[in-house]
């Protein structure tokens, strides 16, 4: 039987900026797909077209898709996630429901102190107005530049935003801003939890949106599970990391990793 991979884009991102990487997870003998958020249409022109289907969906609720999909496979899935999507896998694999996780360029868990002023640039254009909490918010090019494609050639982050930009909504990002005020926050994972598969997150070294501080800050998060919990930088690679033209690069790494696991 071929293992299911299940990627989760973050905000910003079309799920179907995933295909290179479900092209080569295919190639190598995994059942690959990478469905949507709530809301999401099948296409990056449908979903821009009708962005208040994508409004006012958190974190539970994206928790809660994802695990109704996972519930469809046969055997539980390998969870790939970018951004507020590794920490939606991050979540899931706390909750037992995945065999393995990757979270790249993870946005921030509860516990996580770190808040670099890059973090908070990038995240302004939807913190800077409590109203889009129930709203969806698109990213201009030159948002997108400083969030995602700073450490690549203009042109290459003009082509990705054109190509994969969608508009996001605002309320995860006010979730993650408040989750270390809120007890109850959803941006709480299991960090503690033994019996998990095993966890790799990856970092950018040059990344503004979730500087390596964080993901460093999230490994200690799981510093009391003896479950198996690795990080690989990119010392390089900014946000865009999954989609540009260095894709490949962290592809294999993640592919590598699954096999040292016996996955």
């Amino acid at each position: 039987m071929r293992k299911p991979v299940i990627f989760i884009h973050g905000l910003w991102l079309h799920a179907s900026s995933w295909l290179p990487w479900i092209d080569l997870f295919a190639e190598r003998g995994y059942e690959p797909s990478a469905p949507g958020w709530p809301g999401d249409a099948g296409t990056v022109e449908e979903t821009r077209a009708n962005p208040d289907a994508v409004a006012g969906h958190g974190i539970d609720d994206v928790v809660a898709h994802f695990a109704g999909i996972f519930e469809s496979l046969p055997v539980k899935p390998i969870v790939i996630g970018h951004s507020f999507g590794g920490m939606i896998a991050q979540k899931l694999l706390g909750l037992d429901l995945a065999a393995a996780a990757v979270a790249i360029d993870a946005a921030q868990i509860k516990g996580v102190l770190p808040l670099p002023l890059s973090t908070l640039r990038s995240g302004f254009p939807i913190l800077s107005n409590p109203a889009n909490g129930s709203r969806a918010v698109s990213l201009t090019a030159e948002q997108f530049r400083y969030a995602f494609g700073n450490a690549i050639p203009e042109a290459e982050s003009q082509q990705l935003y054109d190509r994969w930009s969608i508009p996001a909504p605002g309320k995860p990002l006010f979730e993650a801003a408040a989750a270390n005020f809120n007890p109850h926050s959803p941006a709480k994972v299991d960090t503690a939890n033994e019996s998990r598969g095993p966890l790799l997150l990856m970092a950018g070294g040059k990344d503004h949106t979730v500087p390596e501080t964080i993901v460093r800050a999230t490994l200690k998060q799981y510093r009391h599970s003896h479950a198996v919990t690795d990080i690989v930088d990119f010392p390089d690679k900014a946000h865009s990391l999954t989609i540009d033209a260095g894709w490949r690069e962290v592809a294999e790494t993640a592919l590598t990793w699954l096999k040292e696991q016996g996955l």
